[in-house]
């Protein structure tokens, strides 16, 4: 059996790194997979590019200006939003030819092209597509948050400067409709949250919907001495550590003013954490978070390599992310591999991820002074090693990659068996 990933970057993004693994687990579990990427940054033989060419930027730069034009030449919005109306025709390349599973992934930002689905799904190959947003079941958008449009038609978008019962949200919604009229798509969710809200969209009747979570070599991310990683790292081996993924001070989905406020709030009634705990943060923006946390903060700057993050994670006492749009973080399947507990708020698919009170805490939502509770409850009232071989083992079980990779096997074949007698 021969698979084809796609998905727009090699590395750059959870998407990307969640089609990498399941390319190295499928091979490793006797499939050919191969990933077929706009943006390549590695020299894997088991990556192949699309063809240099001027157009992979001009596809890119083209939607930019649709959407852009489209919301009355604002910038608001620009990049959380995709029209796919333009892309490479990746069914001329071998290496569609050669597959025989088409296996998408986030294929956005002018990789693919509505046009170009189209052509897909007329090929004849089966076709699997991982949501790891809401886009494939949206018009334009990867997180609804509370709009429910697309059940029906979109339109009147609130990422629109001048939404209309009839604007890009709602054309593009149209498009997709007909474009998946062309062929059965079998739709994986990383999150039962996610296929809750798959299955109530328009575009996604007559086709098939399951969830399978992300895979995740737990031989790799595992526990390992809490000090010995520290000493790696450069970090204080008496304080408690909390760890946290910088992110630009000004993108709001992250919940970077809701993390402050809650370490903020924890300092206040708790002065003695002042000068007993630091945030550990990875990320480019590290620097930036000093002067807005009342804590010591050490700064990782960005992690290159997996074993690299192991150490992060084994060396602080838990991980809080504060996101407020998720489908399945892959940083909290890591972390809890690494027996580390996490915090996170209730939101996409942080809950089947983060039991509460077993494994770890979830805050209500957009809750600073809960998510404070938290991080307290972890640090002060929780039993470590409790928490810790609790989260291990809800890695293990939910997102091994034995596991995953087996699920994904059965549905291919089942694919293809539904292709043969269809």
């Amino acid at each position: 059996m021969r698979v084809l990933i796609v998905n727009t970057s090699e590395r750059t993004g959870g998407a990307a790194v969640a089609a990498n693994r399941l390319t190295e687990a499928l091979n490793n579990h006797g499939v050919k997979a191969k990933m077929l990427v706009r943006d390549k940054q590695t020299d894997s033989i088991t990556t192949a590019s699309l063809p240099a060419s001027w157009r992979l930027r001009w596809n890119f730069l083209w939607e930019r200006f649709t959407i852009w034009k489209s919301n009355g030449f604002s910038r608001k919005n620009l990049f959380a939003v995709d029209v796919a109306n333009c892309g490479t025709d990746i069914t001329r390349l071998p290496e569609f030819r050669e597959a025989d599973i088409i296996h998408l992934h986030w294929v956005n930002q002018g990789m693919l092209s509505l046009k170009g689905i189209r052509k897909i799904l007329e090929s004849g190959k089966p076709v699997v597509w991982t949501m790891h947003d809401m886009w494939p079941c949206t018009g334009i958008c990867h997180h609804a948050r509370e709009c429910k449009g697309f059940h029906a038609g979109c339109g009147q978008c609130w990422l629109l400067c001048f939404p209309k019962d009839k604007d890009l949200s709602h054309q593009v919604l149209m498009k997709k409709q007909q474009v998946y009229a062309a062929g059965l798509i079998h739709f994986v969710t990383c999150s039962h949250w996610l296929e809750g809200m798959a299955r109530q969209s328009i575009l996604t009747q007559g086709h098939n919907v399951r969830t399978i979570h992300n895979a995740l070599d737990t031989s790799l991310f595992k526990p390992d001495d809490r000090q010995s990683a520290r000493e790696r790292l450069g970090l204080p081996d008496k304080k408690r550590l909390i760890l946290f993924g910088a992110v630009k001070p000004g993108d709001k989905r992250k919940g970077i003013d809701y993390f402050v406020e809650a370490c903020q709030l924890l300092v206040k009634r708790n002065p003695a954490l002042k000068d007993e705990a630091g945030i550990v943060v990875f990320g480019n923006k590290a620097d930036e978070l000093q002067a807005l946390l009342p804590f010591p903060v050490y700064p990782l700057g960005y992690i290159h390599g997996e074993r690299e993050m192991v150490d992060v994670y084994n060396a602080v006492d838990l991980y809080a992310t504060p996101s407020l749009e998720e489908n399945l973080p892959n940083t909290i399947a890591e972390a809890q591999a690494c027996g580390t507990p996490c915090v996170g708020f209730r939101i996409g698919g942080i809950p089947e991820m983060i039991d509460h009170l077993e494994n770890g805490y979830v805050a209500e939502y957009r809750q600073a002074e809960d998510f404070a509770h938290g991080i307290h409850w972890i640090l002060n009232e929780a039993d470590a090693d409790t928490l810790g071989k609790k989260a291990r083992q809800k890695a293990i079980v939910a997102y091994g990659e034995d596991n995953v990779t087996k699920q994904y096997i059965h549905l291919y074949e089942e694919a293809l068996k539904q292709k043969k007698h269809g």
